[in-house]
């Protein structure tokens, strides 16, 4: 990529010139020059109206963050280069949260045994949650997971309920939601 630096003639620059368009980038007034975009003729059809769909979603979800102070504060903590918190947030909106790691290896069927979940997201995972159900599928018990306070991308379940009798085919159910509420559902035969 081209760079000019401090060229009087592109200075304050913006709008179409011919075939060029000049854009001022607000947070720290760089000017990128492109070709304008090409008109699409053919109305959106399937993936493509589903993905036009959310991506207007997600710019809604955008412009709602921005608006409320305390939010857009929070976003604004996380913003990098030439990142805003509109811009975060859009992301935030489009990404949902990924469920790495389900370690069942501490829990025993037993109150008090514990479950540690990693969950990841482009932003901030809000919280976990945690369903135990037997083989058939009915749900033993379930809660909040809670995060650990030495790594953020590490949550614990605390069992509350004995279920040794029904482990063996038991699942671990672990949904995690991010601050837009997308969800990821991930789950793990004991």
């Amino acid at each position: 990529m081209a760079v000019s630096k401090k060229n009087i003639i592109i200075e304050g620059l913006s709008g179409k010139i011919g075939n060029l368009v000049f854009r001022r980038r607000k947070t720290d007034g760089k000017v990128f020059v492109a070709v304008p975009p090409s008109p699409h003729r053919a109305a959106p059809t399937g993936e493509k109206k589903r993905m036009n769909d959310k991506f207007k979603r997600a710019v809604l979800y955008g412009k709602s963050v921005i608006a409320n102070p305390a939010t857009k504060a929070l976003y604004a903590q996380r913003i990098s280069g030439g990142q805003t918190a509109f811009n975060l947030a859009v992301a935030d909106f489009l990404n949902a949260p990924v469920i790495e790691e389900i370690d069942v290896s501490n829990y025993t069927g037993k109150a008090g045994s514990v479950i540690r979940i990693k969950a990841t997201d482009n932003f901030k995972v809000a919280s976990v949650s945690v369903k135990i159900a037997d083989a058939n599928g009915i749900q033993l018990e379930g809660g909040e997971a809670i995060m650990e306070k030495s790594d953020e991308l590490y949550w614990q379940y605390i069992a509350s309920e004995d279920n040794n009798f029904l482990l063996t085919g038991s699942k671990v159910i672990v949904v995690a939601l991010d601050i837009p509420q997308n969800e990821t559902v991930e789950e793990k035969i004991v």
